[in-house]
């Protein structure tokens, strides 16, 4: 079942990234991140004050928050200045590069994932998974060659490593999800490090992006912003469900969640009409397919 949910995470994250690109298309990045987590936050108001009020049923609709100590909202913290480092990372990027360079890239973070699980939790992976593995990879580096008839080249590129960076940090962040949800309860780790989110944003916009934002790209209001907000907050819904889980594996969640970039990937191609399509399609059922082989036991 909990393959069901990482499924379903992986086709809420996919319209999720579509939202992005559509907000930061010529918009400022921070003041972009900054609302949609404010709105996440905004979000879960009810459901904390659903909990304070009425716990049994807020527990029967599967959406109680309980009380933590403070050792607790520490930890909780830390995955929230995690998550900030490489969704900026990853916005800057997704602005300015083209979405079906960006959706394969960030679609190869499970295969670090799998390394962590690897060697963090002791997860075993089969044969054709570590072959899953080396297809990811050399597709991943592929791409490097459809950027360059763009313009792109990785190695000066610095979008091009921001997304990298957020890749990384990802998979960090999706090791450190799995941690916390061994010893603490889902809807907690959801809520407060939304919460913590938005509060580290604040200061982010108010120390970093106002002091200069006449000088910046200026920042437009868009509804698409609202979208970010939502599905994110579907997405991940679903995904700590899978992964609370007590015999579900991050490596697999992980791997199943960024299929999504299908969904990216094929808005780039048929709205956006971005270039080379063919050939980075190609690559991109070379990624598919070391997806595929990685969930293979």
């Amino acid at each position: 079942m909990w393959v069901l949910y990482a499924l379903c995470s992986a086709f809420f994250l996919g319209i999720y990234d579509v939202f992005k690109k559509r907000s930061l298309n010529g918009n400022a990045v921070l003041p972009v991140l900054f609302l949609s987590v404010c709105i996440s936050s905004l979000i879960f108001v009810p459901v904390l004050v659903w909990s304070g009020i009425s716990p049994a049923s807020a527990v029967a609709a599967g959406i109680y928050v309980p009380a933590v100590d403070a050792q607790t909202h520490l930890y909780i913290f830390l995955k929230s200045v995690l998550v900030l480092s490489s969704w900026a990372c990853g916005f800057f990027a997704l602005k300015h590069l083209p979405v079906t360079i960006f959706a394969p890239i960030r679609a190869t973070q499970p295969v670090w994932t799998i390394v962590g699980a690897l060697l963090i939790f002791g997860e075993q992976l089969a044969v054709m998974q570590v072959v899953g593995i080396v297809i990811t990879l050399v597709s991943f580096f592929l791409f490097s060659t459809a950027g360059h008839r763009e313009g792109i080249y990785w190695k000066n590129n610095v979008w091009v490593w921001l997304i990298i960076a957020a890749t990384l940090l990802g998979a960090c962040s999706g090791l450190y999800d799995k941690h916390l949800l061994r010893n603490f309860d889902r809807m907690a780790v959801q809520v407060y490090s939304t919460l913590y989110q938005a509060l580290f944003m604040l200061l982010v916009l108010l120390l970093l992006w106002w002091p200069t934002h006449k000088k910046t790209t200026p920042f437009q209001w868009r509804w698409s912003i609202v979208g970010i907000s939502v599905f994110l907050v579907v997405a991940d819904y679903v995904y700590y469900f899978a992964l609370s889980q007590p015999d579900s594996l991050i490596s697999v969640v992980s791997t199943i969640r960024r299929s999504g970039a299908v969904i990216s990937f094929l808005y780039g191609a048929f709205f956006l009409k971005e270039k080379n399509l063919r050939t980075k399609f190609v690559y991109l059922l070379g990624v598919l397919l070391g997806v595929a082989l990685l969930v293979v036991k």
